[in-house]
């Protein structure tokens, strides 16, 4: 019998809500804020090619000798930051620099593992090769993001006129994005 009376108590209920008229009706509002923080991120990887900056082979004797030509080079860096994030990216001094390097003029060598000498080499943010990329602010590259990944290239050359043993020369240097 009790089940009885809450069912009908219950039924009751939901039909005097219902009989309520829109003139009898009252509502209360609050206000809900919503709120996300979106950070400022940015990510700096090797690009195509594993992140390598190859100069091919270098002839110290015929072709790159004093009176030849320079050897030319590119690499990919590949960036990517929070969209319309401003940023720099700035390229270290590398493993081996010369004497009298700076963050500013860096001056950058490959070593030779097999008998200790060097290749000099510069890098540069340009194609026309006019803008050395040092690891200060004002050597940096200046870089706006896409929220996508960037292929970032680095151009390089190796200066003419350098005798120098055969063998393999490497160095390796550190790219930073600040943001």
């Amino acid at each position: 019998m009790n089940a009885i009376k809450t069912a009908v108590a219950a039924v009751t209920a939901a039909a005097s809500l219902v009989a309520f008229s829109p003139a009898e009706a009252a509502t209360a509002t609050a206000n809900l804020n919503v709120t996300a923080n979106v950070g400022g991120a940015c990510s700096i990887g090797s690009g195509i090619g594993g992140g390598t900056l190859n100069f091919g082979t270098y002839d110290p004797v015929v072709t790159n000798s004093a009176l030849g030509i320079d050897l030319f080079g590119t690499g990919t860096l590949s960036v990517q930051c929070t969209l319309l994030r401003p940023a720099i990216i700035t390229l270290g001094q590398g493993l081996h620099p010369a004497g009298g390097s700076t963050d500013a003029a860096p001056l950058r060598r490959m070593r030779n593992t097999a008998s200790a000498d060097y290749l000099a080499y510069s890098l540069y943010q340009d194609v026309t090769r006019l803008f050395v990329w040092g690891n200060t602010a004002g050597t940096a590259l200046a870089f706006l993001g896409t929220g996508l990944p960037v292929p970032v290239l680095v151009y390089g050359t190796v200066p003419r006129g350098q005798n120098v043993p055969s063998g393999t020369y490497n160095d390796t240097v550190v790219a930073t994005v600040t943001f």
